[in-house]
């Protein structure tokens, strides 16, 4: 899902949408920017209807063209009766949005045609003889003397600006060597930066492949005492501060950026995300989301609830014992605001539970047992996903296999995976190269491949976790609950 972006269009043909069938907000709209269409209160035209979903279908302009796009809906786009899921906009077309559902009819705009330059203004009769008569240096052309003291007094002012031209012209190509100086001491700073940022990309995905090897070797006891493990360590640490150092020279430091800026940077670097290669608009998007944070209570009566019962020192402890990021602590925020007691909806999958939502078959994977209410949508005290110890332990693991695994150590492709119906993400997954610089977030990001819910699941946990991490800064009152309490 590309992130939101309602900047007008002035290269594109304005979009008008007419509501052919059914209930929305508005019938008819005018678009010079991207919008979507759904049932959500971000879209830009709303419909009512629930065959509609949320976030149902988006027009965007992308290559000189529009195109309009499925959201990956429930009951999809229809176009001559065909589903749709990507196509470039006609002059005019009707979708359905649905079988049988609302109809929108899109068209676009005929640009109007350019005037005609106006004619060349007439030069005025005589100008040329005048010009002869009184400028000429030509000794037959006869002249009074009135005529020749005018001359004398052109020529006199003629050689004066002579000499000023060559002044300036001096001057004009003192300051054009100097500007292409300039210029080409900003091209190779250009240079410089790219091979900068191209070396660092290198040097961190090189340490990220390292780390997934050691992960693999680590999970097969009968390799535990391998010798190459404590060398690919010790070169794994070492391509570590590389990347740090080329974060100095590139900018992306503490000193050099905002400290709200910085603490985004840190907490994707947490996640194990390669900075230098952040999407644009990454920073902005997080910060969208952490204003809907600080629009709501939610976020620190949520966290009250953990502190009271001690959940965020226990969690941050097991996630760091199976070398995960203890940030993975707002996974859990965002799953069941740490209620260990909540029941989730039920699904072709079955209801999921406790405090890290499991769903039956992942809970038997990793050994929780489930009660006898497994599948009545009610607190049940013999199933284990209920036990706060047992099912942190079980998530815990859970995280470290999706992470060493299909994630590719790519923290926030854990997250859309732990989310996301983990069939569908495992089909899309192996189709992508197995190696982190080809397998990471930023890229279903830049490809537009992860859908709207799992898009703001993601970045409500990123933006919580970099709340975290400096609550008095984005103004909150209170403290880093994942910091170590030493009385503890």
């Amino acid at each position: 899902m590309p992130i939101s972006d309602r900047t007008e269009l002035s290269s594109a043909p304005p979009v008008t949408v007419k509501v052919a069938r059914g209930e929305a907000t508005q019938t008819r709209n005018r678009f010079a920017y991207n919008f979507r269409i759904g049932r959500g209160e971000e879209c830009d035209v709303r419909f009512t209807d629930p065959k509609v979903s949320s976030y149902h279908l988006e027009v965007f302009w992308e290559d000189g063209k529009w195109w309009i796009k499925d959201l990956g809906s429930r009951n999809g786009t229809f176009h001559d009766g065909n589903r749709v899921t990507r196509l470039p906009l006609p002059q005019q077309a009707r979708f359905e949005l649905a079988v049988n559902g609302p109809v929108i009819e899109l068209s676009l705009e005929q640009p109007k045609p350019k005037a005609p330059p106006p004619p060349p203004a007439a030069r005025p009769a005589g100008v040329t003889q005048i010009a002869e008569r009184y400028f000429s240096r030509d000794e037959n052309v006869q002249a009074g003397e009135h005529t020749m003291l005018i001359r004398q007094a052109f020529h006199r002012e003629r050689k004066k600006q002579r000499k000023r031209y060559r002044v300036l012209i001096g001057a004009v190509l003192v300051v054009l060597v100097a500007t292409l100086g300039m210029l080409y001491y900003q091209t190779q700073r250009v240079k410089k930066l790219e091979q900068l940022h191209d070396t660092a990309e290198s040097v961190f995905y090189t340490a990220k492949t390292i780390e997934v090897q050691l992960a693999k070797l680590l999970a097969r006891p009968d390799l535990s005492a391998d010798p190459r493990i404590q060398e690919m360590r010790r070169e794994q640490r070492n391509m570590e501060n590389q990347y740090d150092a080329f974060l100095d020279e590139l900018g992306i430091s503490r000193e050099k950026l905002s400290e709200q800026d910085w603490q985004i940077y840190k907490v994707a670097r947490l996640f194990g995300e390669c900075t230098v290669s952040m999407p644009k608009g990454f920073v902005e998007t997080v910060k969208k989301y952490i204003g809907h944070w600080q629009s709501s209570s939610l976020l620190m009566r949520s966290l009250a609830r953990a502190q009271k019962n001690g959940y965020n020192q226990r969690i941050r402890e097991v996630m760091l014992e199976n070398g995960m990021p203890p940030q993975f602590f707002y996974l859990a925020l965002k799953e069941s605001n740490f209620d260990h007691t909540i029941c989730g909806p039920e699904t072709y999958a079955g209801i999921a539970k406790g405090m890290w939502q499991f769903i039956p078959a992942t809970a038997y994977q990793y050994q929780l047992k489930t009660g006898p209410l497994v599948d009545v949508r009610r607190y049940d005290k013999l199933d284990e996903r209920h036990d706060f110890e047992k099912s942190t332990r079980a998530a815990a693991s859970y995280l470290r296999d999706i992470y060493s695994r299909e994630a590719q150590a790519s923290g926030l492709l854990v997250m859309a995976c732990y989310n996301w119906k983990e069939t569908r993400v495992r089909d899309m997954l192996n189709r992508m190269p197995e190696n982190p610089r080809e397998r990471n977030f930023w890229k279903l990001l830049n490809r537009n491949l992860i859908p709207q819910e799992t898009y703001d699941y993601v970045f409500y946990i990123i933006a919580a976790a970099v709340i975290g991490e400096n609550p008095r800064l984005f103004g909150f009152d209170a403290d880093n609950p994942l910091k170590y309490d030493h009385a503890g």
